[in-house]
């Protein structure tokens, strides 16, 4: 699909004194000389070897470049889920007690509006108001630059990073929530009646304690099993909001290597998208194991 947009992946790499036959080597340095049948085969012989190629750009090995940005992606998206689902089950279970009344109500709307609302609008409404408006927060990047550090710890822990990290957080959290909110408070809606329910009811406990223990466990596995279908549009969701917040990220490195014709840049990153998405199904079927009782993996 990226060999079919229209451009040369090497004009980058030409320079106006080199010849014809420069060009013409640089092509078949490249393997971009060959039809697009070949290139696609030598690309899937290359991946069986663990070779995901060098970057028409970077003029690196491509893993190397993937992997730095994989783990800001992977931290950026998963802090998102974590608060946007934390956030959303606990309205869920507040709009099913107070079922009727006009604070389900007007939550409802509330996380519809944002949910409609595409993420990249969001992201720049943040920009604008706390960035631009408030000047509480960086509009962009991972750390203030003079603030970098090769160390993980001092990368990933420290003050500087968590000032850029809440910005994208909130806004992304701000669309995702709606789907845990509304999928929590139609289940326990369904569980309220049911018998368990009413006989700890019949026992004397507390209601928040009933509808935060007892309805709220069993209300949360529709909401795990929804989350294993959210993790895909989640992770694809990041191609734009890193872009928009500068992000050094898996999904910002996409659009650039889109722009620059950076085939094994872009491709390498899908896979590596893929992969991420592959690896939380199988952390949320572990999950699913754990909060229903009746589910053993052997």
């Amino acid at each position: 699909m990226f060999r079919l947009m229209p451009g040369d992946p090497t004009a980058s790499m030409l320079e106006p004194e080199m010849s014809v036959q420069a060009q013409e080597m640089l092509l078949e340095r490249f393997g971009l000389d060959r039809p697009l049948h070949e290139q696609y085969f030598v690309y899937l012989g290359n991946l069986l070897q663990g070779d995901l190629g060098i970057s028409f750009h970077y003029r690196q090995p491509v893993f190397e470049i993937i992997s730095t940005y994989a783990m800001n992606t992977i931290i950026l998206m998963i802090t998102a889920i974590i608060f946007s689902y934390a956030i959303g089950v606990s309205l869920g279970i507040i709009g099913a007690w107070y079922r009727g009344s006009k604070l389900e109500s007007g939550m409802s709307a509330v996380v519809l509006i944002c949910r409609s609302l595409p993420p990249f609008f969001l992201g720049m409404l943040g920009i604008m108001i706390f960035s631009f408006g408030l000047e509480w927060l960086p509009h962009s990047g991972m750390r203030t630059p003079g603030h970098g550090s090769e160390n993980f710890f001092e990368l990933y822990f420290s003050m500087d990073f968590l000032k850029h990290l809440i910005l994208p957080v909130l806004m992304s959290s701000i669309y995702y929530i709606a789907r845990p909110t509304l999928i929590m408070r139609n289940t326990m809606l369904d569980l309220i009646g049911a018998d368990f329910i009413e006989m700890a009811e019949a026992k004397g406990l507390r209601k928040s304690r009933i509808m935060f223990i007892h309805a709220g466990r069993n209300a949360l596995l529709p909401v795990v099993t929804n989350l294993a279908l959210f993790l895909g549009m989640a992770i694809g969701g990041a191609v734009t909001l890193e872009y928009v917040f500068g992000w050094p990220g898996l999904g910002r490195e996409i659009v650039l290597a889109a722009e620059r014709h950076d085939y094994p840049l872009a491709q390498a990153s899908f896979l590596m998208l893929a992969f991420i998405v592959m690896v939380l199904n199988f952390l949320v079927d572990i999950l699913y194991a754990y909060l229903d009782p009746r589910v053993s993996y052997q």
